[in-house]
């Protein structure tokens, strides 16, 4: 029989940016609509409001992420250059630092010495950046697939209030945006959840809880200022 495990992060990368995309879409425009449409202002007005904050925080996600993602491949190139120049300078240290790695790990001095040749005689830098940085493949970082997936998913995730707020009568905008926001939130924490193999309940209170704080808080300012905060 063949045994298989259907093992999950391998999706951290692109689920991470996915998630906190269409997360901050949602909370962000359903906050900003709710926050203006507070302080009594025209439906127009309050769809222009939105439309501004789904343009501006697509493009604020993919930049922040390009950015962030792109200073972590910097420090992991960093650390892969340090490991390279010690492997070319100090060849025979760098095995016993892996043996020795290898025996806080459970081996015996001998067989984690001798792990430590055989794995350095197949990939030395393979060897020390997953043993001794803590490198691997299925946690790699794609600057570009994490800005076009939180981009993405952001558009989504603040086009579903926007719509609610276009289609709604203005009486009704504040309660049913904050409702069906608050729906969509659920709904992407239980996917969210499911995908990376987490409890979907959990998944679930955790971004509606701080999406109705968000929202509430907003309405308040909008509210008693007049503005959005």
């Amino acid at each position: 029989m063949s045994h298989e495990e259907n093992h999950r992060s391998n999706r951290v990368g692109w689920l991470r940016a996915a998630v906190l995309g269409a997360n901050d879409g949602i909370v962000s425009t359903s906050s900003l609509i709710i926050g203006v449409a507070a302080a009594n202002t025209s439906q127009d007005s309050i769809l222009l409001a939105g439309i501004a904050g789904l343009v501006a925080g697509a493009m604020s996600m993919a930049a922040g992420e390009y950015v962030s993602v792109s200073s972590q491949l910097d420090t992991i190139e960093a650390d892969l250059a340090i490991e390279k120049q010690a492997l070319e300078h100090d060849y025979e240290d760098e095995i016993e630092e892996l043996a020795q790695i290898y025996e806080q790990r459970g081996l015996d001095p001998i067989l984690a010495r001798q792990v430590a040749e055989q794995l350095m005689e197949h990939d030395a830098l393979g060897a020390h950046a997953r043993d001794e940085i803590g490198l691997s493949d299925t946690h790699g970082a794609n600057p570009i697939q994490a800005a076009i997936f939180s981009a993405t998913t952001f558009t989504i995730g603040a086009s579903l209030p926007l719509l609610v707020a276009w289609v709604v009568p203005l009486p009704l905008l504040i309660l049913l945006v904050a409702v069906f926001s608050l729906l969509f939130l659920a709904f992407l924490g239980a996917i969210a959840a499911r995908a990376g193999g987490a409890s979907m309940k959990t998944g679930a209170i955790r971004v509606t809880f701080w999406g109705a704080l968000a929202m509430v808080l907003t309405a308040v300012v909008g509210q008693v200022f007049g503005v959005v905060a």
